[in-house]
């Protein structure tokens, strides 16, 4: 059953508000535990895990916009506000790369040995359950309700997961005798939050940029087809987020048809289309005469 536009927005901003929850908790137990250790990878998996509850208030925010009626200065509604709230997303992660690559080099400069015990490890196993499960959760909402938001900030979750095994691996080399690994994760970490933020940047600017949305454009060829009257059609482009799907295309019809009839058939496209792509929020159906030449 296809739920109201309000609905949809506030189920995704239910996920989010929990997910804010549970993401600044963890990045409170691993950056005061951090801080008390002078374990710079973990305070930096907890900045990390901070960043990831910055992503989550700016989606709230982009949500908000997202779920506004069209109106005279968005004829086609706000929803790319979603995905434009993602980029912001991004570069919330690359300040955060930035300021870890800085504490990394001055680690180097400055070597500092951390002071890790039992304690350390059970901070960073709990907090990485707790990030595998709302990672999972996330990711599974958001292809649910085909939020951009929430796949983006589930990918912003996952790179926590694999930063936060990084960090289990160096508390263990540094017990080990080798602190100088401490930088190098920090390091390591910043390059997995930089391929996160390059992952939604590529995501985002497909919507904002019209990329084909329905790659397979003879699905919709095969759907157009089996309207009565229609001959061929051709032209056939998409655009628009994979919830909020715009196509246009041209439809060739029997030359001599009455416009009325022509202008049902049109209709009768865009039903068909929606019926059978839900995902379709708009079709410009252009018609032509049959012996028209392409």
């Amino acid at each position: 059953m296809k739920i109201s536009l309000d609905e949809h927005y506030n189920r995704i901003k239910s996920v989010l508000i929990w997910i804010l929850v549970f993401n600044w908790v963890v990045a409170g137990a691993k950056i005061i535990y951090g801080q008390l250790t002078r374990c710079a990878s973990m305070t930096a998996d907890g900045f990390h895990s901070l960043a990831d509850g910055a992503s989550n208030i700016v989606g709230l925010i982009g949500i908000s916009l997202a779920c506004r009626p069209s109106d005279a200065d968005h004829p086609y509604g706000h929803r790319k506000y979603e995905t434009f709230f993602s980029l912001c997303i991004a570069g919330l992660l690359g300040v955060v790369c930035f300021h870890l690559i800085e504490e990394g080099i001055k680690r180097f400069r400055n070597p500092v040995t951390p002071e890790i015990d039992s304690l350390s490890f059970i901070v960073m196993v709990v907090t990485l359950t707790i990030n595998i499960l709302v990672m999972k959760y996330e990711y599974k909402k958001g292809k649910s309700l085909q939020s951009d938001i929430l796949i983006s900030d589930s990918m912003h979750t996952r790179a926590d997961i694999l930063t936060s095994l990084s960090v289990i691996v160096t508390l263990v080399m540094i017990k080990l005798g080798y602190p100088i690994l401490d930088s190098i994760v920090t390091i390591i970490i910043a390059l997995f939050i930089a391929h996160a933020a390059f992952e939604i940047v590529q995501q985002s600017s497909k919507v904002l940029c019209d990329t084909a949305v329905i790659i397979d454009v003879k699905r919709i060829v095969d759907i157009v087809l089996g309207v009565e009257g229609v001959k061929t059609c051709h032209k056939i482009r998409t655009r628009g987020r994979p919830d909020d799907i715009y196509v246009d295309l041209h439809v060739l019809v029997n030359p001599g048809m009455h416009i009325d009839k022509a202008h049902k058939i049109s209709y009768m496209i865009e039903e068909a289309l929606k019926k059978n792509i839900p995902e379709i929020t708009d079709v410009v159906v252009h018609m032509e005469p049959a012996d028209k030449t392409c």
